[in-house]
Order: structure tokens, then sequence, then C-alpha cells
């Protein structure tokens, strides 16, 4: 009872109550038959207490124009079982529908609950540092940018900031789904939603409530709902259709044999007429409107994506709506961007090469100042390789030149380091290097300096990636890269995908997934999987967009259709999977619904189907498919 709303609660009385009214009412004729002949008044007691809000809904709706419902259906096949004669079946009927209501709505409530404490992160209170120090407990929503607050141990980050005083690890489950904690210190960033495992946090408040991560990714699970998948589009223009032709169907069953009884003469009547009344045939098309109730399909079918996306929000994957689950199940490309995708984007400086005059430490401190103004990973890899300090007034007129490299003044000497392409556009003769990895070649004044080799390695999930793709039914891998054609060749070979393309250029990315697309089979999907900040042009081109390690990338929750919250791979065959569990469960639910909504309603035109069975071909039915909806919500992720 303690897990039971307020509402449900007062059903079961409901039911309880007018079960125990129809008992006594059925008990009373053996004691004193001169009751008979007020049965149906007896009966009514019970059938107001468990039906008057059906019917009162039923009268209501068709006041507002919208008639073929369930309420409509039930309250219908009730009142014309009255009017039958058939009192005690009228409030058994009506019963046992409420029964199955409550169950219905009792498994609704605790998957919705499951998916509420999934989706718990957003703490009420934030601890206020005021001027005079004093922490005051505030809404988040009232804290402004540059407010300084105090996070405790144990307690959930309410807003996003940098941490200014002390150090501790986060528990980041809540996002990323993994358990693993995350150490954080002085000048680090925090995103709100984590927990506070250890030490006491000063943090300076970077975003306003309605921008922090937390918000961004509730606001993504609430409104997923709004984009329907085309399983739920059918089950909405199926019901549209369906209750009113069930409608007229039980009508004609009703009226043709009626008044083919009353017209055409006994000697000439056919066979299913023989020995029939009209009333028979009234009841029988009661039972016709008892079973056509839509309810298993109109509940079970969103409820079953509802689960797929609460399931996939535990594993730190959010899903912008049920269209997208839906798409990824019938996944046949997949596409990767390489650097932070698929290898962990830190960069490591394993060769020197210099040219000519030039010494291994003048080439590579003419690269690092060159990079010094850039935050790209190579550029952070060259400078820490080198170790010096930088001098902001050695380096002058920097352009950094999309897809190509930078150029600079070095102490008044013009310094290029970049690709091959931005030799080739300075018109500098470079020399190649077979090793694998990337290179970035310097030029000094024109003179070609060397090149340096920078390796970034795998991430660990990715070795198996592949073949769990290919397990969840992936027809094709291909990867997409700026890097070099020897090291776009390595990281492809170690990871078995089938195709590769290197030294791409931004628009070069999309050309290549524009050609996928048109190489793709009828109704195929193809899925790209890249950082989401600087692949934001093919994330939205592809089928289905998916962004890797966004905790709290602001530009990857924007541009993806899919978003991983963590640097994971192997989440994206988790993803796979959790879309072709959800889309298997909806078939079943569809599938079994119609099957056995079409076989008892072919069992009731014949006379061969109680009203006992038309009450399992709605409220039994309906109860199942909830049930198995609910499965979506149980996921296991790939590799663990």
């Amino acid at each position: 009872m303690n897990t039971l709303t307020r509402k449900q609660r007062k059903m079961l009385w409901r039911i309880l109550a007018a079960a125990v009214l129809l008992v006594v009412v059925k008990l009373l004729p053996a004691a004193d038959t001169t009751l008979s002949r007020a049965d149906w008044l007896l009966y009514l007691i019970p059938y107001g207490i468990i039906g008057w809000d059906i019917l009162w809904k039923a009268v209501r709706n068709i006041a507002n124009g919208q008639v073929f419902d369930e309420n409509f259906l039930m309250a219908l096949a009730t009142v014309g079982a009255f009017g039958t004669g058939e009192y005690a079946e009228a409030v058994f009927v009506m019963l046992f529908y409420q029964v199955g209501e409550l169950f219905q709505d009792y498994a609704v409530g605790r998957s919705r609950q499951s998916i509420a404490a999934l989706m718990d992160i957003r703490p009420d209170t934030a601890n206020l540092e005021t001027e005079d120090g004093e922490l005051e407990e505030v809404d988040p929503e009232d804290v402004e940018v540059g407010a300084v607050i105090v996070v405790r141990p144990g307690e959930r980050v309410p807003l996003d900031g940098e941490v200014i005083e002390g150090a501790s690890a986060l528990d980041t489950a809540a996002l990323t789904g993994e358990s693993a904690p995350r150490d954080v210190g002085v000048g680090d960033s925090v995103i709100s939603g984590c927990v506070n495992q250890s030490g006491l946090l000063r943090v300076r408040v970077t975003k306003p409530c309605e921008e922090s991560t937390v918000s961004k990714i509730l606001d993504l699970v609430e409104n997923a709902g709004e984009k329907k998948a085309a399983s739920e589009n059918f089950i909405t223009r199926f019901a549209r259709y369906y209750t009113p032709c069930v409608t007229l169907a039980a009508l004609a069953l009703f009226l043709v044999p009626a008044i083919a009884l009353a017209v055409v003469p006994a000697a000439s009547q056919p066979a299913f007429l023989a020995g029939t009344v009209w009333t028979g045939w009234l009841h029988r098309a009661l039972i016709f409107l008892v079973i056509s109730c839509p309810c298993a399909l109109v509940i079970s079918v969103p409820l079953s994506f509802f689960g797929g996306i609460g399931g996939a929000s535990k594993c730190g994957i959010l899903v912008k709506g049920s269209n997208y689950l839906e798409l990824l199940a019938k996944t046949e490309t997949v596409v990767f961007d390489k650097t932070g995708t698929l290898t962990e984007g830190t960069f490591t400086v394993t060769a020197l090469h210099p040219a000519g005059d030039f010494t291994e430490q003048a080439l590579l401190e003419c690269a690092a100042l060159a990079e010094s103004w850039s935050s790209h990973p190579i550029s952070l890899s060259l400078r820490g390789a080198w170790g010096g300090e930088i001098d902001p007034g050695r380096v002058t007129d920097v352009e950094e030149i999309a897809g190509h490299g930078v150029t600079a003044r070095v102490d008044g000497r013009a310094v290029s380091a970049g690709n091959s392409r931005l030799m080739e556009r300075e018109g500098v003769r470079w020399e190649p290097c077979q090793l694998p990895g990337t290179i970035v070649h310097v030029a000094v004044d024109g003179v070609y300096a060397g090149h340096i080799l920078i390796s970034d390695r795998l991430k660990p999930a990715a070795k198996t990636l592949a073949e769990g793709l290919k397990a969840a039914g992936v027809r094709r891998t291909v990867m997409l890269t700026g890097d070099t054609e020897a090291a776009a060749k390595a990281v492809a070979g170690d990871l078995g995908l089938d195709e590769y393309h290197a030294q791409l250029l931004p628009g070069d990315k999309v050309d290549q997934v524009e050609r996928l697309l048109g190489a793709k089979s009828p109704g195929a999907v193809l899925a790209f999987v890249g950082d989401g900040i600087n692949d934001a042009p093919v994330l939205t081109r592809a089928d289905v967009g998916i962004a890797m390690g966004a905790l709290g990338s602001d530009a990857a929750i924007e541009a993806a259709d899919i978003v991983l919250m963590d640097d994971n791979p192997a989440k994206i065959v988790t993803a796979m999977r959790i879309s072709r569990k959800t889309l298997r469960v909806v078939r079943q639910n569809i599938w079994f619904a119609l099957g056995v909504k079409f076989a008892v309603l072919a069992l009731g035109a014949f006379g061969q189907a109680s009203m006992w069975a038309a009450v399992f071909a709605d409220v039994g039915v309906a109860f199942l498919a909830i049930l198995n909806a609910t499965r979506c919500l149980r996921v296991s992720e790939f590799g663990k």
C-alpha cells in the first residue's frame, strides 16, 4: 500500500467496495426471491461505485468531440449489458477493467519513477558564500555567474564552475554511467550533477542554472518524447482509424442479424441465424466492443521507447528522441572521426627529424613557439616536449589555417608548422616520413627545417569496438581523419575497420559522408561518431550524429542526436544494443496485442467468446504488454 499513490489507493478501495457489494448482491436472491425484480437497482450500486468515472469521461469526451476511445467502448458495452439483463456481467466487466487500469497505472508509474531516479541529479539547493564569508542555502537558480559556492563532501555539485580552493574526487556515474571517480583541484572545471566524494571545494560559478550541464541533460531527457519514432506515429494513426472501424463493425454485427431476424421468415433464415434472438446478437456486439479497446498498443509502445531512453540514460547515453533510438537500430554504416574518438587525443612527440643545418632542439623550439597560441592537442604536445618558457614577445603575426597548420613570425623569422598541404601552400619542398603517426612539417623563412613525429594512443575500449559493432549488425565501419596516410592506416589496421580516408579537410569529411550516404542500402542508416565540436557539420549531415566524450561540452550536446557523456567508444555498441532491444520489445507488443485481439474478435463475432475473454483481450493483454515494455529499462553494457 505504501508504494501506491493517493489516486491508486483510492481506486483500490473502490475496487474492494464494489467487489464486496457485488458478492452480496449475488447472494441476496438465493435468500429472498422477492428481490429478483429489483436486481438491476441492486447491481447499479456496485456498478456506480466502480464505473462512474468511466461513464463521466465518456460523456465529457463525446461533448468535446472525442468519441471513439476506451471509455466510450467500455461505457457502451456495460450499459448495453444492463439493457439486455446481464447485470452481474456488466459489473464484472467494469470491475476487472478498473483492476487492469490500476495495474497499468502502477506499472507505468514504477517505470517513470525508475527513470526519474536515474535522472535525479539536480540539487535543490546551493551553498552560496556571502560577502562576510558566511554560507547561505539558496536555490541554484538564484546564484549568479561569478559567485562562489561551497560543495561539501557527499553533496552534489549544483552548478558548473571552476575550483578556486580545495581538491577532491567527483563521482560522475549519474552523468557518464562510469563508476571511476574524477580527481579535481584548483583551476579544474567541475560540472553540475557530479557528487563530491571527499574534500571541501570552493567553486566559482561560470554558468547560470538554466545553462548548466545538468539542466541541458534533464531538458534533453524530458523532451525526448516529443520526437516520436515511426512506430509510435503508426500506433497513433492506427488507433485513430481502428477504434471507429471496430465500433461500426460491432454495430453491423448487431443490426444486420437483428434486421434479418425481423424481416426474413424463420424457414428462410440462414443457418447462423437459426435459434438466435436479437438480444444475443447485441450481446455479441457488446463483447466485440470490449475486445476492441486499443489500450495495449497506445500505452505499451510509447512506454517501451520511454524505457529504452531511460535505460540508455543510466549508462550515460543521452538520446534526444525515440526517433533516433529507432534509427540507431537500423544502422548499417558507422563512420568515425579518429582523434579523441578512437584515440585518446593525448599526443606525444616520439621522433625529431631535422633537415639541413637545423638541430633537433632548434626544430622543436620553432614549432613550439609557432604553435604557442593554439589550444590544439598537437600544439600542447609540442610545447610540452620543448619544455621551455613561452615568451609572447617572441611570437607575432600568428595565423591558424584550418586543415593545414599555423604560420607565425618567431624572433622575426617566418615559421610555418603544419601538414604537407601547408608546405605545398608555402611552396616548400618537404620530406616524407614512413613512420605511423602525425607529422608536423616545419619551414623557416621558406626553407624546410624538418619534421616532428607525434603519436596518439588508441583508447583501450576501441580495440574491441569493430568486433562489437559487427556483432550488433553493422556491416561497414569507416574512419575519416585529417591525419597522415601512415597514421590512419595503422589505426584502421589495429582496429579492424573496413575502410579509412586520411588527410581530409573538414569539408572533405562532409563529402565522404555524402558519398557513403549515397552508397547505403535503401532504408539503412548511417551514423557518424565524432567529438561534437569540430565535427558539427558531419554530425548534422549523418542520419544519426553521435557525440563522444561530451561531458561538459555544450557544442556536443547541441550538435548531436545521441550524446555519449564519456570517452568510452564501447558505449556506441551499448547504445545499439539498447535500440535493438527496444525495437524488439515494441514489435513483440504490437504483434502480441493485435494477434490476440483479432483472434478474440473473430471468436466474439461467432459467439464463441465470453465477456471474460473480452476483458482478457483488453485489460490482460495491455497489462502483459506493459510488463514486457518495462524490460527496456534493464540494460547490459558492452564490455562489462
